[in-house]
């Protein structure tokens, strides 16, 4: 009962009534015509879903609420799988968003889960984009630093940030981001003289 009143404070209150469409069948005397347009509805209400499950999860997570996430990534996870299969760059954001919100209630297996999932998905995309490598990288670097594996860590987001500056630039948005998590990294480490000199970098 607990799972399904957080299913329904996460997300579910929100996609109820998109659902009932989606899980309805198409009736079976209809032309090909009128089948084809059914598809390229059901495919865009699942897109709709994904999109809103996806931004509702971030929502929590910025918010701190990393519990009220999860359904509602399982929900964009769950969407993407389906219009775009289980080998798809398109599900790394999920797997890492479900990552970050594990990793924020205490869930490191299940974060390592995703994470390894969203890796293994990355390097099986040869043309896989800039932008889901250097938020890869962020994320496992975030993990490992829950982990207390500070080495990795930085590992991890020294690659963020040549990957995020070397697209975007040194000083864009993208960049800043890895600058302060590994800032937060040497700060931990009570390297206060190179975290505050990354700090300046945010």
């Amino acid at each position: 009962v607990d799972h399904q009143k957080a299913d329904w404070v996460s997300i579910h209150e929100r996609i109820c009534q998109l659902l009932i469409p989606i899980r309805t069948s198409l009736p079976f005397l209809l032309s090909e015509k009128e089948r084809q347009h059914g598809s390229e509805q059901l495919v865009k209400r699942q897109k709709y879903i994904i999109d809103l499950a996806y931004s509702t999860a971030q929502e929590f997570v910025l918010d701190g609420k990393h519990q009220e996430a999860i359904p509602a990534a399982l929900h964009a996870l769950r969407f993407s799988t389906d219009v775009y299969g289980s080998n798809s760059v398109r599900l790394v954001p999920a797997y890492l968003l479900l990552a970050e919100a594990s990793t924020g209630v205490g869930r490191l297996p299940e974060a390592s889960k995703y994470l390894s999932q969203a890796q293994w998905i990355v390097l099986r995309t040869p043309d896989c984009s800039v932008a889901v490598q250097y938020k890869l990288h962020r994320s496992l670097g975030l993990f490992c630093a829950a982990e207390g594996n500070f080495e990795q860590a930085l590992y991890h987001l020294a690659n963020d940030i040549y990957l995020a500056s070397s697209t975007f630039g040194l000083k864009s948005i993208e960049a800043s981001g890895g600058y302060f998590h590994m800032a937060n990294v040497f700060f931990r480490q009570n390297k206060m003289d190179v975290a505050n000199s990354l700090y300046a970098e945010v």
